[in-house]
Parts: C-alpha cells; structure tokens; sequence
C-alpha cells in the first residue's frame, strides 16, 4: 500500500550497473510505446523466439536496426519471414545518450573509448503475466558498450547476477514503468533475468496490459 508514497532513488546496483527510477515521463512512454506498436507490426512481426535446441521463449519480441536470432543478428529475419528489420531511428540512438548521461553522467561512458555512445538496434519484448526470461549474458554483440534497458507497463523483478555464472550473487530490483537500467563496464556481461512480473500493475493511461521492455545495443557490425 505504500508503493508510490516514497520517490525511489537512483542506485549503483554494481559497478557499471545504474537504475534510475521514473527517468521517462507518462508522456515520452506513451510516444515509445506507440513506436513499439508500430514496429510490432512488421515489417518483421513480434513473434515468440524458438530456440535452437527447441525451445521456445514465452517473451514475445521484435527487433529494430538488426535482428536478434539465437546466438546472432542480421539484417534480415531468415527465422520469421525473410524481411529486412526497422531502421534504427536517429531519435532512438540520442535517447540512448540521454541515458548513459542520466546513468553516468557522460554519453560517452562505459566503453572505455570515449565516443559518443552509438546504439544500432533495439530488441523489443512483451512479457504477459505468464511471461518469463531466464538467466542470461547479453554477448551476441562485437561491442562492449553497455546496454541501455527501458521498462513499460507493468512492473517486475529484474534479476541482476554476476558475470561468472547464473547464480548467486544477485540482486533483485524491480522495475516499474518509465524506468532505466543501464550495465557496461565491469557489469557489462553480467548475467540477467526476469523471473517475475506483477499483472495489473501499470498505468491504466498508458494502454498497455504487460510489460514491454527495451534494450539498446551496439552491435560492432557493418553491412
């Protein structure tokens, strides 16, 4: 009952890893979650992700810039419908920036090199209340620039581990809607999970029923 009585605060999780409460706007995250609708729509549609041994992940998703398969990206969908991806848009890669400077305070942190932190795609999942993601290191990229998340809708437990392996150490954060992580440096390869999201949670004004998350990456590929 008291959840919303407190503001939340900004918090170094791990080294490298920051979550920043509330950093969207109710505003900004209807305009984003109404880019996801339209990128949910093709040309490659969202779609539950099968995995090579069979499996099937419960998260729905859809890529932007790039197209994730397990364990590569390309710039056509050969597992969906043999479509091109979305571009990646030019206002996605400056939100990105943003971030890092809400995060680090530097757009150019979190590489070591420098520059201007440059993301080229965007992985798009909707977790139903049923939905889950299992533990896991984000390492299909060239890049270690770190990973920019982005939480809509309805809240969950974010698991955040070590970069060893699956289980503990860990720390469970929950990410409500118009929250921010972001992992690079030292934390860049931790690994990361979602075992619980909490249905009925979000906004009504914001239309969405589910959680939709957002990640940036670059990916250190060229056509």
């Amino acid at each position: 009952m008291t959840a919303g009585l407190f503001p939340r605060e900004r918090a170094e999780v791990a080294p490298g890893a920051v979550h920043v409460p509330g950093w969207l706007s109710p505003a900004r995250q209807r305009e984003l979650v109404e880019a996801c609708r339209e990128w949910a729509r093709g040309p490659v549609p969202l779609r539950h992700t099968r995995l090579p041994r069979g499996g099937v992940m419960s998260v729905r998703t859809v890529c932007v810039g790039w197209h994730w398969q397990p364990y590569r990206y390309t710039r056509t969908a050969d597992d969906v419908n043999g479509a091109r991806v979305a571009g990646f848009p030019g206002w996605l890669a400056e939100l990105g920036r943003d971030a890092l400077t809400a995060a680090y305070g530097d757009p150019g942190a979190g590489d070591g090199s420098g520059r201007p932190y440059a993301p080229d795609t965007a992985l798009v999942n909707f977790y139903d209340g049923a939905a889950r993601m299992g533990m896991h290191q984000d390492k299909d990229e060239r890049s270690g620039a770190p990973v920019v998340s982005l939480s809509f809708g309805d809240t969950c437990v974010f698991r955040f581990g070590n970069t060893g392996n699956r289980g503990r150490p860990y720390t469970d954060v929950e990410l409500a809607s118009g929250d921010l992580f972001v992992f690079g440096g030292a934390s860049r390869f931790a690994y990361h999970g979602v075992p619980v999201v909490r249905p009925g949670t979000a906004d009504p004004a914001l239309g969405l029923a589910g959680r939709l998350n957002v990640t940036l990456r670059e990916t250190g590929l060229r056509d």
